[in-house]
């Protein structure tokens, strides 16, 4: 496994950097090993699938996890509110650095997230393809 890091400045979007990051870096598959950091404002979508909850205060990134690819990064984030409750939720554009992310991805060798439609689900699904030859 190879790691990339980066450390995120204020104003960068979380979710859209890291789609540049695995694009930047050709990241056929991988994980968030860590994220630590704030966020000023942010948006997350519920387990609905369609919600969007828009969080209107400094938050503390207290969980970031989930799939990163070239093909589609499928992100999940737990933030601390200044009064200490916790919110989360799928990340999507919208989560905005406040001072600092310091961004751990982990690359998977040998694999590669490809997306394929799932008539079950009605969505675009992430599948994972093991590389020959590795």
């Amino acid at each position: 496994m190879r790691t990339v890091c980066k450390r995120l400045h204020r104003g960068n979007d979380l979710f859209k950097s890291i789609q540049a990051l695995a694009r930047e870096q050709h990241i056929g598959a991988g994980v968030v090993l860590s994220a630590v950091g704030c966020i000023s404002k942010g948006v997350v979508r519920d387990a609905s699938g369609v919600t969007l909850r828009r969080i209107d205060e400094p938050c503390e990134i207290v969980s970031l996890n989930g799939t990163v690819s070239e093909v589609r990064c499928h992100l999940h984030i737990a933030l601390s509110k200044e009064d200490l409750s916790t919110v989360g939720g799928h990340l999507v554009e919208g989560c905005i650095v406040n001072t600092t992310c310091e961004l751990v991805l982990g690359v998977l060798d040998g694999w590669r997230i490809d997306k394929e439609f799932d008539e079950q689900t009605g969505y675009d699904e992430l599948i994972f393809r093991e590389e020959a030859n590795q």
